[in-house]
This record gives structure tokens, C-alpha cells and sequence, in this order.
């Protein structure tokens, strides 16, 4: 009971803060529009290229880590697809977008401060590893079946395909503030001083301002329709891939303990709200993405306590 208190509640009253000041129009939807855009398009990508530049790569790419994680976080979206196709009968583009909000974990903004509050700020190097290529990895993907779905394997050029997924990937700042952090960290460049030290102060504002505009934002959704679809996303996020993900990393690569840690409770996070932008930009499956990220955030305090306990 004491995780629960002392390491998941504290997370979830900022995200509820947020959430209860949004609903009670105390602050307006463009604000915490502002909010988010400030925290994703910045302070984020700041946190993530000063972690990523002194990211000991050597030491924390380790393949079983990534094999446990993806594989988990595949089969998902393999499971979600199947189900929404077959079992639901939506059409394909509607199965990508459900597929993508399986496997879509929310790394950034619940797994990174509740493994730090769990484990302590040197517990992360496993998280900034998933974390460095779960954006490009899994949007990569994403946008390629769906502009695959979307042409009927014909209209784009494999070139033109190309193009329009590296362009989508490399347009996110998330994405920038990585691969830079990737340029500081392998030409071993010494930033200055005063430099260093503002992006370690945009860094510190990430994720306590994250977590309050992802509560604003989750006020526009609404659980409604689909339930079984929306259960099924939430079961898949929740157990099934935190659960593969520790049979993998114990029992087939035998992770260490921060790693096991690192990894269960980042696949053990809810979908992102990039889960929904995903199928808002593709204009399919919103009512069931959004429902998604909103029912399983907040299921997310139980199960993620579930976990917590569970852990060495």
C-alpha cells in the first residue's frame, strides 16, 4: 500500500490537478493547449537530449532489453489489430490506429516519474534507452501501415513512402532532442557551461508540466461506445504487455534487476495521448483511442501498484 501512496499517487493528484482545473474552467482549453505544446515541443526534448548525451550507451543498449520490451509491445498491437479486424470487423485503417494505441505506451510522461519515484533518479538509464527509439520505432511503423492501409499497398512509391515517414519522424521534437543528445553523446562534445545548465533547468520544468496539461487534455475525452474495444486496449497496455515483458526479461535474457524494473513499468503505462493524435491525424478509431487513454490512465494508479509489488 505504501508504493501505492508514496510513489503512483503523488504522479496521478498532478495529473488530477490538472484535470480538475481544466474541467472547472479555471483555465482555458487553449492554455493547457500551450501547456502541452511547451512541454512536448521543449522542456521534453531538453530532459531527453541531456539524459540521451549522458546516456553510458555501451552499458544500457543491451539487446535482451529491447528484445522484451518490443516484442511485448508488437504481439500487442498484433493482438489489438487482429481483434478490432476480426472480431469487430472495423476497417483496416481503423484496426491500425487501435493497434497503435496497444502498443503505444505513455514512457515519457507516467513511466519515467513513477520508476524515479519507485527506484531514485539513478534507476533510469533503462528507461531513457526504450525511450530513445520508442518514438521513431513505433511511429516508424505506425505510419507505414497506415499509409500502406490507406494506398492499398499501391499508391505510394517506395521512395515517396520513405520520405513521408523519415519526414513525419525527424519533424518531432522528441525525436530532435534525441538524435541530438545521440550527436553530443558519440562526438563526446563538452557543452558549455552556462548552455548546459539552462537545459537542465527546461529539463527540471518537463515533467511536473507534462503531467499537469496531460490532466487538462484527458477533460475533452469521453468514455463512450466501443467498451469492449476500449477494454481490450486497456488490458492489452496494462497486463499483457508488462506481463510478456517480464517473462522475456527474467526467464529468456535474464535482465538485471534496474533493467526488469525499467521495463515492466514502462509497458505497464497506459497508452500516450499520442495514441489518440495518432488516429486523430489519420481522421479513424477516435472515440475508441481517446476513451482508451482516458479509462486506462486512470486504471493505470491499480495495476501499476500491481506491478510495483510484484518487482524485486
Amino acid at each position: 500500500m505504501s508504493a501505492l501512496i508514496d510513489v503512483i499517487l503523488p504522479v496521478f493528484l498532478v495529473i488530477g490537478f490538472g484535470y480538475a482545473v481544466a474541467r472547472a474552467g479555471l483555465i482555458a482549453e487553449a492554455t493547457v493547449d500551450a501547456i502541452m505544446r511547451f512541454a512536448q515541443n521543449f522542456a521534453v526534448p531538453c530532459l531527453l537530449f541531456a539524459s540521451i548525451a549522458r546516456l553510458d550507451l555501451a552499458a544500457n543498449y543491451d539487446l535482451g532489453l529491447f528484445v522484451s520490451f518490443y516484442a511485448g509491445a508488437f504481439t500487442c498491437f498484433a493482438l489489438g489489430f487482429a481483434t478490432a479486424r476480426f472480431l469487430a470487423g472495423r476497417a483496416l485503417a481503423d484496426c491500425v490506429a487501435i493497434g497503435f494505441a496497444c502498443f503505444f505506451s505513455n514512457s515519457l510522461l507516467l513511466g519515467l516519474p513513477i520508476t524515479e519515484r519507485a527506484y531514485g533518479p539513478d534507476a533510469l538509464a533503462a528507461n531513457y534507452a526504450i525511450i530513445s527509439i520508442h518514438s521513431p520505432l513505433l511511429y516508424g511503423f505506425g505510419i507505414t501501415l497506415m499509409e500502406l492501409v490507406r494506398s492499398h499497398g499501391l499508391g505510394l512509391s517506395k521512395p515517396r513512402l520513405a520520405r513521408q515517414v523519415v519526414t513525419a519522424i525527424f519533424s518531432q521534437p522528441l525525436v530532435i532532442g534525441i538524435s541530438l543528445g545521440f550527436l553530443v553523446n558519440l562526438t563526446g562534445v563538452t557543452l558549455p557551461g552556462a548552455l548546459s545548465a539552462a537545459v537542465e533547468m527546461m529539463g527540471r520544468a518537463a515533467l511536473p508540466t507534462a503531467l499537469f496539461g496531460l490532466g487538462g487534455v484527458l477533460v475533452r475525452y469521453r468514455p463512450e461506445g466501443d467498451m469492449k474495444l476500449i477494454g481490450m486496449v486497456a488490458t492489452l497496455s496494462l497486463m499483457v504487455h508488462p506481463a510478456m515483458v517480464w517473462l522475456l526479461g527474467r526467464h529468456l535474457f535474464s535482465l538485471d534487476t534496474a533493467q526488469i524494473r525499467s521495463a515492466v513499468i514502462t509497458s505497464a503505462m497506459a497508452p500516450g495521448v499520442n495514441a489518440y493524435l495518432f488516429s486523430n491525424l489519420y481522421g479513424v478509431a477516435k472515440r475508441v483511442t481517446a476513451s482508451a487513454v482516458l479509462i486506462a490512465t486512470g486504471a493505470s494508479i491499480l495495476t501499476t501498484w500491481f506491478w510495483l509489488q510484484l518487482l524485486p
